[in-house]
């Protein structure tokens, strides 16, 4: 980028209300090349912000995935699979808490729109967002429903899977790693 391009950016940032903002050049000269964009950083986080959260703790379920359909997605509303609604009635009724609060809510969906559908692009709307299941993840306390068709991670197993890896002291030959 030529110096004009880097500060027409910088003075558009700061015209939208941004703190302040300085270029990075961390990918050419390493740690030396995001310097000054840490000092703006730093700054910015000393400035003190009113905080809103999308929802109170005790907003049930099914409000807060609403929620986030509406505010963040911007979508018109949820539309749930009857799968999706028969999980989440379970939910409800077996009220999983963590540390005594109701579970919070993290939406999965593509990460390549605002939508549940990686081709709606830019910021759609009229459209309802679909939930097509329901998972719980009680013991690291949320809810996610899933948006959209798209993989999701596989739990990790109990034991990890170095524990076995090992280096022979005699023959420095590793053993133990899976082939």
């Amino acid at each position: 980028d030529t110096d004009k391009e880097v500060e027409l950016v910088r003075k558009k940032a700061l015209e939208a209300g941004a703190n302040g903002a300085a270029p990075s050049e961390c990918w050419a000269k390493g740690g030396e090349g995001a310097m000054e964009l840490a000092d703006v950083v730093l700054k910015a986080l000393k400035i003190p912000k009113k905080r809103k959260e999308l929802y109170e703790d005790d907003t049930p379920t099914r409000e807060k995935i609403e929620l986030f359909a509406t505010k963040i997605f911007l979508a018109d509303g949820v539309e749930y699979t009857p799968e999706a609604q028969s999980k989440l009635r379970l939910f409800e009724k077996l009220d999983f808490r963590a540390d005594g609060k109701q579970l919070t809510v993290n939406m999965a969906k593509t990460h390549l729109s605002l939508a549940h559908d990686r081709t709606m692009l830019g910021v759609p709307r009229h459209y309802k967002l679909p939930i097509r299941d329901m998972r719980a993840s009680v013991g690291a306390g949320f809810y996610y429903p899933l948006c959209g068709v798209f993989p999701t991670m596989p739990g990790l197993p109990t034991k990890p899977a170095f524990l076995p890896v090992d280096v022979d002291p005699e023959t420095g030959k590793i053993k133990g790693l899976i082939s």
